[in-house]
């Protein structure tokens, strides 16, 4: 069996895109760390060192590559090798948690001595807490020289650098040039009315098949697909505005209409999460290959994506409202809520004649609302008031980094949530990889053969042992495999 070296070896000298972000090459030569697939001539073996972060790389006193840009690389998930305290501290670090620098408050919030966080992270991935913080930092601010015209302050904020004299110092550090020197000779010309930044994926990606998945949910009002793009409503502090994203080739291409800069790391973070552009496709196809009846879903869809949620409360009333109605039908009623209960905004897109135009209503809107005069049942109007009341209260979160069976449990105590409506939230909100419905209708009718009763929930949960820790993707390619579209 080869070693994690060796793999990365191959796969440096053939160029392997499909390692790109897995793995950094630190060239001792020169005292530069590169993407795999790094155009230049390619270094002899003795002098190459290899590293799972570019942090770590990093940390070894490598600096980023100025050819391949390290920090163009598609991103890896937080729970890509890691233990589950290192995932969790991952994704709020992606959030921004150490913007300040307080590793301390970061391992409290994990329940661990910040001794042990710091242990832990040099173990899974060879750099602090502080130094994956930094990295992020960094490469977003380098992004955003290169691909947008906004002024140096402003990124600067935009990265959470705290300030213009830091920013300039770690640039100077990195690159021996200063922000601007970098963005010499690069065409930052606008093209567009609205910011644009670019989120790099890994192939294959099935963007049509993604759109088509939102399009069938997008609540009126609140979300809207059109001409191959996505545009919903977001609320950050006190701005409000749009998200409008479509496909670029191998990078969806983000416009932000009414967010301003500082609140940019956060859209960017949350809308990899939302479109699931970490996902590594390699690791999915090799578990989920082994079963016969996948194996040839994954040959139509191999770019199969898990879609997540820009918000969890609102991801957990649209599923009420869909338990045993059509996908159809709890669009309608969600529409419905949003309308009436929902905060109107005015954020007019250029172009677009018809664009979302409201938030979808905060839990405190709806722990009294008459939701059965909009024609829903009085046992889910009950439910979502109850789901409303528990989120105000701090009883249930949707914080990706919790314990996914605490999660699950504070979910079901709430009467009229069972385990299909838990499954499906954890599946899209808190993006749990393993997440699995098992009682959905779809995943189930996906397996009907004539003459053959149809599978029980425990023979479907059984038969998906072998599909962990992958079985939300199973239930994508399961979904898409049937008439039932699942959630």
């Amino acid at each position: 069996m080869m070693s994690s070296n060796e793999i990365f070896e191959r796969a440096r000298l053939s160029r392997d895109s499909r390692f790109d972000g897995k793995f950094f090459v630190g060239v001792r030569t020169t005292g530069i760390y590169c993407r795999p697939i790094c155009p230049a001539n390619t270094p002899k073996s003795e002098n190459v060192s290899f590293y799972r972060t570019a942090a770590a790389a990093s940390e070894a006193g490598f600096r980023p590559c100025l050819r391949c840009r390290p920090e163009c690389a598609p991103g890896t998930p937080a729970w890509a090798g890691t233990c589950t305290t290192v995932q969790r501290g991952l994704r709020l670090i992606a959030e921004g948690a150490l913007d300040e620098g307080n590793v301390e408050a970061l391992a409290d919030r994990l329940g661990v001595t910040s001794r042990h966080l710091r242990r832990l992270f040099t173990k899974h991935l060879g750099a602090s807490p502080l130094a994956v913080a930094h990295t992020q930092r960094l490469h977003f601010a380098k992004n955003l020289i290169d691909q947008t015209s906004l002024s140096m302050h402003d990124i600067a904020v935009a990265a959470g650098f705290g300030s213009t004299r830091r920013f300039n110092d770690t640039f100077r550090k990195t690159y021996g040039r200063t922000p601007r020197e970098l963005r010499k000779g690069r065409d930052t010309r606008v093209t567009a009315s609205a910011l644009t930044v670019n989120l790099p994926y890994r192939q294959p990606f099935d963007w049509d098949g993604m759109l088509a998945f939102f399009a069938l949910r997008a609540t009126p009002g609140v979300e809207y697909v059109t001409d191959g793009r996505y545009l919903r409503t977001v609320e950050l502090g006190d701005e409000r505005g749009v998200v409008d994203v479509r496909d670029g080739g191998d990078k969806l291409e983000l416009r932000l209409h009414g967010i301003g800069t500082g609140s940019l790391i956060a859209v960017v973070q949350r809308l990899r999460s939302v479109f699931d552009l970490d996902a590594s496709a390699s690791d999915v196809h090799e578990v989920l290959s082994t079963d016969a009846f996948l194996r040839p879903l994954l040959k139509k869809n191999p770019g199969v994506r898990v879609p997540g949620a820009w918000d969890g409360f609102e991801l957990a009333v649209r599923a009420i409202l869909g338990q045993q109605v059509s996908v159809k039908a709890a669009t309608t009623l969600a529409g419905r809520i949003a309308d009436r209960y929902g905060e109107k905004i005015d954020a007019p897109i250029e172009g677009l004649t018809s664009s979302p135009d409201r938030l979808f209503p905060k839990p405190h809107k709806l722990t009294r609302a008459g939701l059965e005069s909009l024609g829903i049942i009085g046992s889910r109007s009950n439910t979502i008031r109850s789901l409303a009341r528990a989120v105000a209260a701090g009883k249930v979160g949707f914080d990706a980094t919790q314990d996914p069976e605490d999660f699950r449990g504070a979910l079901v105590s709430i009467k009229g949530i069972g385990d299909w409506t838990a499954d499906y939230v954890a599946m899209r909100a808190l993006k749990n990889p393993d997440a699995f419905p098992a009682s959905d209708l779809g995943l189930l009718r996906a397996f009907d053969e004539p003459g053959r009763e149809r599978l029980k929930p425990r023979e479907l949960n059984s038969r998906a042992e072998a599909w962990r820790p992958w079985r939300a993707y199973a239930a994508l390619l399961l979904w898409g495999s049937d008439d039932g579209a699942g959630g």
